[in-house]
């Protein structure tokens, strides 16, 4: 193994994060919420360095997110894999509830959805079939809610057909927490390990009391009791917090990792991925402590394909894009704001202080219609810096903080982030950047997803042939050289 344990591992929108090992190679998925494609899914090698190979729902037939409200739609997937066969799990929160989806190849093509029965949330799935013994069945579990206002839950767990895709036979309350008082018991996932069963569950919800809690047995029913030193993981205080939400996984050298969601306070990055060193103490867990060293990634995409980082807000019908000279945006009336898919093209932000710039090509024909670079927290949260038919103006919702008219042509369009602070500037293609102004926008604050920073077009309400493109997309990093050609978003 290489690698700085403890790492951002996958930086930016990266929650709830579940892996399985098969050979030498390693998939992880996380949530995407009202984000689609959904359930994005990497490989790696090492568990360190991470590729993004796909989404487990790529298809509008697979997923129907109309009307999803943020920080809905797709909650904490697992994935295992079992006699050659991947199997994911996950619920689409305000719809049918629990599903399960399939693929030999994990970059897909992925199955439609096999619906399953049950409340709750944060489903996984335990192939009870190890070299230590095992009768062979499945077994799903999930959490399900008992009081909501007092944060109590309860996780249980059915038996899985893996051939059929359905549940059967008896439900099983396996753990309602590691004390009476315990609050959000959740993120279930079960284990064998040396002939013992491993319950492992997040508790304390997922802000900066959250923790993780083991607890084992000697049947996969139960009753299980928890690890005397609970939690395993306690809330975490110091560069990381809020971490939890741990799968483990186990190396061909025979020793264990974790990973984990977890927080860097100061910026809306939000919930991250993370990688945790595993170690056993008289059959309990024992983690290493979550640091961070700063793993940056610099950007520059000219759009010669759209690359699978970019997502869209809900399932589009239809795509609305091109790509190929640029990238092209159709202007249609729907519009952040609403429960629709807008022309929105977006990734996430991955490290608190970057710069985020692109070149804009785009004549407005009507008042209506503008576009721009967009910082989206979720359809009600969002900054967009815009060009209309006035020149340029950087909007928070209805208000308009600042204006500034240019010249018509190309324009590059750029943003300073430095934590919560946002600095938005405007350049010439040839020019030097102008500083428009400066938003503190703690109001980005993210609660289950975390920024996107985007592009966006949009006619308002009002039918439209117009199209915008941007010419490429770059992201770089404070410190860092810029990409050839391309100078960074520095004020003037």
């Amino acid at each position: 193994m290489t690698g700085f344990f403890g790492d951002p591992v996958l930086p930016g929108f990266r929650p709830d994060p579940s892996v399985c090992r098969v050979g030498a190679d390693y998939y992880l998925v996380t949530s995407s919420f009202e984000w689609f494609p959904g359930l994005p899914v990497f490989h790696s090698r090492d568990l360190v360095n991470w590729r993004r190979i796909g989404s487990a729902l790529d298809r509008a037939s697979q997923l129907d997110l109309d009307g999803c409200e943020p920080s809905r739609g797709l909650f904490a997937p697992t994935i295992r894999h079992h006699d050659g066969v991947f199997h994911l799990v996950c619920t689409l929160m305000d719809g049918p509830g629990h599903f399960v989806v399939t693929a030999t190849d994990p970059a897909g093509p992925w199955s439609q959805p096999h619906w399953l029965d049950g409340e709750g949330f944060d489903p996984s799935l335990f192939f009870d079939d190890g070299p230590d013994g095992g009768d062979g069945r499945a077994w799903f579990t999930a959490a399900r809610v008992l009081d909501e206002a007092a944060g109590r839950t309860e996780i249980w767990m059915r038996e899985y057909l893996p051939r059929e895709r359905r549940l059967t036979g008896p439900e099983h309350a396996l753990w309602s927490g590691s004390h009476p008082d315990a609050r959000w018991s959740e993120a279930p996932h079960l284990y064998k390990i040396d002939g013992t069963y491993v319950l492992l569950t997040a508790e304390g919800g997922t802000d900066v009391d959250h923790s993780v809690v083991a607890a084992r047995a000697d049947r996969v029913t139960g009753p299980y009791e928890g690890a005397p030193g609970n939690p395993v993981l306690p809330p975490a205080k110091g560069p990381v917090t809020c971490t939890g939400h741990a799968d483990l996984v186990q190396t061909p050298y025979g020793d264990w990792r974790a990973v984990l969601l977890g927080v860097r306070p100061g910026s809306a990055l939000g919930r991250e991925t993370f990688l945790s060193r595993i170690t056993w103490e008289e059959g309990w867990p024992v983690f290493s402590p979550v640091v961070h060293t700063g793993l940056r990634r610099p950007l520059h995409d000219g759009f010669a394909t759209l690359s699978a980082d970019w997502s869209t807000l809900r399932t589009p019908a239809a795509p609305f894009w091109t790509t190929g000279d640029g990238l092209r945006l159709r202007l249609r009336p729907d519009r952040l704001g609403e429960r629709t898919t807008p022309s929105l093209l977006a990734r996430p932000q991955e490290q608190p202080d970057c710069d985020v710039s692109t070149e804009l090509h785009f004549a407005p024909a009507a008042p209506d219609e503008q576009a721009g670079l967009a910082v989206v927290l979720d359809d009600d949260t969002h900054l967009l810096f815009l060009r209309t038919t006035e020149g340029l103006s950087l909007h928070h919702g209805p208000e308009v903080l600042a204006g500034v008219a240019v010249p018509p042509g190309p324009v590059r369009l750029g943003v300073r982030i430095r934590g919560f602070s946002h600095t938005f500037a405007h350049a010439a293609p040839d020019g030097a950047w102008q500083d428009l102004t400066t938003v503190e926008a703690t109001f980005l604050t993210p609660l289950f997803t975390s920024i996107q920073l985007g592009l966006y077009a949009t006619s308002h309400g009002r039918p439209s042939t117009n199209q915008a493109r941007f010419a490429w997309f770059d992201i770089t990093y404070p410190g860092r050289q810029e990409p050839p050609g391309h100078q960074g978003v520095s004020s003037k």
